[in-house]
């Protein structure tokens, strides 16, 4: 198998070398991710300005680091670089969980499964997050520092298992996209369940600074519009990982008397 390893965490994310080094149980592994953190992107695809490509390694491990979005390290990974035509493109892990519609259709990392989809390429987009009390932003700055490497190796391992269990379950002929959303603290023994998204946004994303500019600083307000029982959410509430089979695009289904009001 032929695998197409990126995220939107850039090229330093802590989860990147432990995960190509695992994926390389189940093929060749060629690595395209952006040169920087690029989250909260969504698909985004550079249109007007040039992006570059460095070729590099990280501990040993060549890579190619992108100026642009993670779309576009997954559009130059097919189609650009002369690297083996991909089975599978593996996005993540995120650090942070993608669950929910707001937080999915943000999603650097899920906007890079999508772009391998429109690709025709089955893809994963895999993220890590807590549920737990305390500052999201103090939970992140921890799992960063070299001492969490061995974590990032275990989640790296649960993630082939979930990838094998996905093939071997045949989930993609169902889906167009798969979202895994898994507890930071997730072994081989943690919980697995097929979900659907939860259907939920967020709340304000910018906040004003003394010099009149706006910064991006989400306070982790959910907002949910249904409930959220047997979603993606529900799943990260009770410590269980989250499988989620995404069809892209899903049309919203329509009553009859409804249809009838608009056609007639």
């Amino acid at each position: 198998m032929n695998i197409l390893l990126t995220n939107d965490d850039g090229i330093d994310a802590p989860a990147l070398v432990p995960l190509a080094r695992a994926l390389a149980e189940l093929g060749q592994v060629s690595v395209v991710v952006p040169d920087r953190e690029r989250s909260w992107v969504g698909k985004a695809i550079t249109r007007f300005d040039p992006v570059s490509v460095e070729e590099t390694s990280r501990e040993g491990i060549v890579m190619h680091a992108v100026s642009g979005y993670p779309a576009d390290a997954v559009q130059l990974g097919i189609h650009a670089l002369g690297l083996p035509h991909p089975d599978l493109v593996v996005s993540g892990i995120n650090l942070g969980y993608n669950h929910g519609t707001g937080f999915l259709m943000s999603s650097g990392t899920v906007g890079a499964a999508v772009e391998a989809w429109i690709s025709g390429v089955p893809s994963v987009a895999v993220s890590t997050g807590t549920m737990g009390e305390g500052e999201w932003r103090d939970w992140r700055w921890r799992v960063t520092t070299p001492e969490e490497r061995p974590a990032w190796e275990r989640l790296a391992e649960v993630t082939v298992m979930l990838l094998r269990l996905i093939d071997e379950a045949g989930l993609h002929d169902h889906a167009d996209v798969v979202s895994i959303n898994m507890p930071y603290e997730s072994t081989f023994e943690t919980e697995r369940r097929i979900t659907t998204i939860a259907r939920s946004g967020y709340d304000r994303l910018f906040t004003r600074q003394e010099d009149g500019t706006y910064r991006h600083m989400y306070g982790g307000k959910i907002n949910h519009f249904d409930a959220v029982d047997g979603t993606d959410i529900d799943a990260a509430h009770d410590g269980a990982i989250s499988i989620t089979p995404l069809r892209m695009p899903a049309a919203a289904v329509v009553p009859d008397e409804v249809r009838q009001a608009v056609e007639s």
